[in-house]
């Protein structure tokens, strides 16, 4: 038992040099662990150390000539750890940082229209109690299995290239129906890229901002909406509506 600080994060903004900039991320990486995956399309990543080399990090990253335009700025989600989450220190390079598979999709350029979607902690309590609104979890089956928003639809796919398919089956009914669409995921990337596409089907979307993770953060009586646990994909396995390691083996989850 090891404790520190875990953060998580992710940004769509164009990186022309994706090698140069996995080769510096590397380098101030060194001594951390976790997984950072970069794309032409953003960075992607979840670290953990004791608090000092996180924010060691988090200031090196935001001032360098190389990572300064994706990291300045950037959201981190910060939780305490007692548990190392991670036994290594991986940086990928990867053709998307988080895959959907979706042709000519220019997340860095459809930036502004993601934040539009975007509903804050405070209000999606009301929303998604609304008749005129569909709530769907934009996560894989297993992970509603272990824990999901009271109401919402399980799409039961296995990956996330397969959710294209079941919004595009029930888009239609949803439009002659009047329905909206509320949907999240555990942090958010998954919604961002996710909520520019379905727009373009003509959809009124709405997207948790920055994911179940964030709502556990920001509102105290989270478990009056969210039944169970929430599924993180590191060596903690589940956090609970106050943040807290559950203290399960990876066994326990069937995913």
């Amino acid at each position: 038992m090891s404790s520190g600080v875990h953060i998580a994060f992710y940004r769509f903004v164009r990186i022309d040099d994706v090698a140069a900039f996995c080769d510096r991320l590397r380098e101030l990486t060194d001594g951390l662990l976790g997984t950072v995956l970069v794309a032409e399309e953003g960075v992607n990543g979840m670290l953990a150390a004791p608090q000092g080399q996180i924010d060691a990090f988090i200031s090196a990253a935001a001032e360098d000539e190389t990572l300064g335009r994706a990291f300045d700025g950037i959201t981190y989600k910060r939780t305490a750890y007692d548990r190392i989450p991670f036994s290594r220190m991986m940086v990928k390079a990867k053709k998307e940082i988080v895959p959907l598979g979706i042709d000519g999709l220019d997340m860095p350029a459809r930036v502004d229209d993601v934040a539009a979607t975007d509903v804050p902690p405070s209000e999606w309590r009301d929303l998604i109690q609304r008749d005129d609104v569909v709530v769907l979890d934009n996560r894989n089956s297993f992970e509603f299995e272990v824990g999901r928003f009271r109401g919402a639809v399980d799409p039961r796919v296995v990956n996330f290239r397969d959710f294209r398919e079941y919004v595009e089956q029930h888009a239609p009914q949803w439009r002659d129906e009047g329905k909206q669409v509320a949907m999240y995921c555990t942090g958010g990337i998954r919604c961002e890229k996710a909520s520019p596409w379905m727009q373009d089907l003509g959809l009124k979307v709405h997207q948790l901002q920055g994911g179940i993770l964030n709502y556990f953060k920001e509102i105290p009586d989270a478990d009056a909406d969210f039944e169970g646990e929430c599924f993180v994909f590191d060596n903690r396995v589940t956090l609970d509506t106050k943040l807290q390691d559950v203290g399960r083996d990876r066994g326990e989850i069937d995913g």
